[in-house]
């Protein structure tokens, strides 16, 4: 599944459970701090982004739990594969999705990490509301549906 607003860039990963699991009420781009060996171990590849959250601390937003492989060449100044990441945002960008999450009860969810076309990682942030069992029912039928539509448009044709 392609990110279609990261269409520019070379894709690294993305997040495929977050659009099954919560609704995704808006969406942001935002840098990643990152060192040397996690940026060389992104271009490989070597990410996953399923279980990851985003969080505010001290006033600014921290990417948790995203898990970027350590880089094979790297030898003792490997990063630590599951670390806090800084997630860079304006001021106001940060104030907006500090009062969403404190006032709404949403959630920071990452959908993809990718490169943009100057060549930095950027990571794909959707303010989401969580689903509830009747409403993912609803959408994988909906999709199967979908899809039978489809074939049987295909057989008529």
């Amino acid at each position: 599944m392609a990110v279609p607003e990261a269409a520019h860039g070379r894709v690294v990963v993305v997040n495929r459970k977050a659009r099954h699991n919560y609704f995704i009420d808006e969406t942001l781009e935002a840098g990643l701090m990152l060192t040397g060996t996690e940026v060389k171990s992104l271009r490989q590849g070597r990410a996953n982004i399923g279980e990851a959250y985003a969080v505010e601390r001290d006033g600014e937003i921290f990417l948790i739990n995203a898990h970027i492989a350590e880089y094979g060449g790297g030898n003792r100044f490997n990063h630590e594969p599951t670390r806090p990441r800084k997630l860079l945002l304006r001021r106001r960008e940060i104030a907006s999705l500090i009062g969403a999450v404190q006032r709404e009860g949403v959630t920071l969810v990452p959908l993809a990490i990718y490169f943009n076309e100057r060549g930095r990682a950027k990571l794909r942030l959707g303010i989401a509301r969580g689903k509830r069992k009747y409403d993912k029912r609803a959408a994988i039928k909906e999709r199967d549906w979908n899809r039978q539509k489809q074939r049987l448009m295909r057989e008529k044709a």
